[in-house]
């Protein structure tokens, strides 16, 4: 999924100074065996990771891999993106901004075609686009034609030939039907609770992440249930939480430089457990895949959502990219810390074109 193609242009490590945890000490890592959560990062997502780091069967996290690797990442610069709007939309209008990045977020998942492996494309503005970046044109199309695509009430009433009419491309958008009821369902809320406007959810919550159920990511998944994305695992419900996250660090990092969206703790968002940079973390040998699961991979065989091998895959990524940022912080000077995003953006925009096969699984979450 190519969900950072916006992200242009980096900020200084002045101006998010505020956002990066304090330098970590130096300390023996943890060990393979004994679950740990950097306390710098300490989230509701990565605190419920730990039935499946500790029951895992088919993946593994090599301690020593991490170690091994931050050594030479914490040489790197490892900035924030940031993020691009893209098509002018909320140059002038921070709140049409946040309309536009979240009602887009909604649909942030599954542009290839599942049987024939066609990516969906669009035209627009005189380019050819591809993937989420495809998706993203025709939203922006569809506002220049005058449909209140950003709208609770348009929403909540759009029909099937609405979106195959605003999503028109080389082929039909991939679960379409999906989307449909998940549009209907986000603009019901919007409208009942918002005034039809996700700025309006915005100004209503806490500016935290997490805030005795009142933050951003409390209130998103808990209104909107297309962002409650957790995973039944050995009895557990395991929190991952990728679009609610990613819709939030998206609009964060394209607008907290010009300090019209405020967030007190972004260093508690993690890594977004999505296709790609498990690819990465497998290529340096941080997560271990058993040969079931490996043989599965490679042969493009489905891995059925909530499955063990998803949920083990997914949440050993959010826990590596944690211990990672750690790691990479005992090694940087305190005013060169990071936060997990960073690290998420790095291993994403390397691997993202990689030809290394990624786990396929069909699902609204990712």
């Amino acid at each position: 999924m190519n969900r950072r193609h916006f992200f242009k242009g980096l900020l200084g490590a002045a101006a998010v100074v505020a956002a990066r945890p304090r330098e970590a000490s130096a300390s023996t890592p943890p060990s393979d065996q004994l679950f740990h959560i950097p306390e710098a990062f300490a989230s509701p997502v990565l605190e419920s990771l730990r039935p499946v780091i500790e029951e895992s069967r088919d993946v593994k996290t090599d301690i020593s891999k991490i170690v091994e690797h931050s050594r030479w990442l914490a040489c790197e610069e490892l900035p924030i993106p940031k993020f691009a709007l893209p098509f002018g939309i909320g140059r002038e209008n921070p709140k049409e901004a946040i309309d536009y990045l979240l009602v887009a977020n909604v649909l942030n998942f599954a542009f290839t075609d599942f049987e024939t492996q066609v990516k969906f494309q669009a035209d627009y503005s005189g380019q050819h686009w591809s993937d989420s970046q495809a998706m993203f044109a025709c939203i922006k199309r569809a506002l220049d034609e005058e449909i209140p695509f950003l709208g609770g009430a348009y929403l909540s009433r759009v029909t099937r030939a609405d979106l195959k009419h605003v999503f028109r491309g080389n082929i039909e958008m991939p679960m379409l039907d999906e989307r449909v009821e998940i549009l209907q369902a986000v603009g019901q809320t919007l409208e009942a609770n918002y005034d039809g406007r996700f700025c309006n959810f915005v100004e209503a919550a806490a500016p935290r992440l997490y805030a005795d159920g009142q933050g951003l990511i409390d209130k998103l998944v808990r209104e909107f249930p297309r962002f409650n994305d957790v995973s039944p695992y050995a009895g557990h419900e395991i929190k991952l939480y990728k679009l609610a996250q990613l819709g939030i660090w998206t609009v964060y990092s394209a607008l907290h430089g010009s300090n019209t969206f405020k967030l007190e703790d972004p260093e508690k968002i993690t890594a977004f457990a999505d296709y790609i940079v498990p690819v990465a973390l497998e290529a340096m040998g941080i997560l271990i895949y058993s040969p079931a699961l490996k043989e599965r991979i490679e042969n493009h065989k489905m891995i059925p959502a909530n499955s063990p091998q998803e949920v083990e895959i997914r949440a050993h990524t959010l826990y590596a990219t944690a211990l990672l940022a750690e790691e990479i912080n005992k090694r940087r000077p305190a005013d060169r810390q990071i936060i997990i995003p960073q690290i998420d953006a790095r291993l994403w925009t390397h691997f993202h074109t990689t030809f290394c096969p990624h786990h396929l699984t069909r699902t609204i979450m990712y």
